[in-house]
């Protein structure tokens, strides 16, 4: 078994390289859920879904997230309303926010939700995430703390960054197959994300750092594209 940490777009395209050569059977993904946030009252998980969008070949190429030929009425009728629309939702990608929220109010784990979505979407590989309790990736800026979304997305990245926090990682736990994904593993490939703030929070949930030293298979990691 080939077990792959991943980012969102960067792992996402790495991906979908190593299905050509790996059946997705023999493939785990293990995916960042720092990124997470609830927006319009929804959780999203963006990397999840990358993940997911791209390999089941759905994935609006051009941007590298979202889903291919979406509408955005629904966004149009919120701003309407007076929501922001920093965030942009797709109409057939907040299907899957909808459905995920549903299922978290009915006391599904988000392991237990993705699983079922990757298998809807015909996927074959297993898509864990890095684990099922609240872990969000904060930039400390002058401003103070910003959830990564809000510094990537809505101020593109224009605050001076002084640090990272992983809001809530001490106490979280590696969601359910994480460890033993990592144990039993021949290979462990570290996808060309971003090394701290996509790599890096998968690695601050306790227990995940540690067995990579100790794993018997190889562990490669992929340099992220510079510039």
């Amino acid at each position: 078994m080939i077990v792959v940490l991943a980012g969102g777009v960067g792992a996402a395209r790495f991906l979908q390289g190593v299905v050509q050569i790996v059946p997705q059977e023999e493939l785990t993904v293990i995916v960042n859920t720092g990124d997470d946030r609830e927006f319009y009252g929804l959780h999203v998980s963006p990397d999840v879904d990358i993940v997911m969008y791209t390999l089941a070949g759905l994935v609006n190429e051009s941007q590298g997230w979202g889903i291919r030929d979406d509408t955005y009425s629904t966004m149009h009728q919120l701003t309407s309303y007076g929501n922001e629309d920093w965030f942009q939702l797709g109409d057939r990608d907040l299907a899957t926010h909808i459905h995920r929220t549903q299922r978290l109010r009915q006391g599904q784990t988000l392991s237990e939700i993705t699983d079922e979505l990757r298998e809807r979407l015909g996927l074959k590989l297993r898509i864990l995430p890095m684990s099922d309790q609240s872990v969000q990736t904060h930039v400390q800026t002058p401003d103070g703390l910003l959830h990564f979304e809000e510094y990537f997305v809505k101020r593109r990245c224009s605050d001076p960054v002084q640090g990272i926090e992983f809001v809530g990682a001490s106490t979280a736990k590696p969601a359910p197959g994480v460890l033993d994904a990592l144990k039993e593993a021949e290979a462990i490939l570290i996808a060309p994300s971003n090394p701290i703030v996509s790599i890096g929070s998968i690695l601050a949930v306790p227990g995940i750092h540690d067995i990579l030293h100790e794993a018997s298979g190889m562990v490669v990691a992929v340099s992220p594209i510079i510039g």
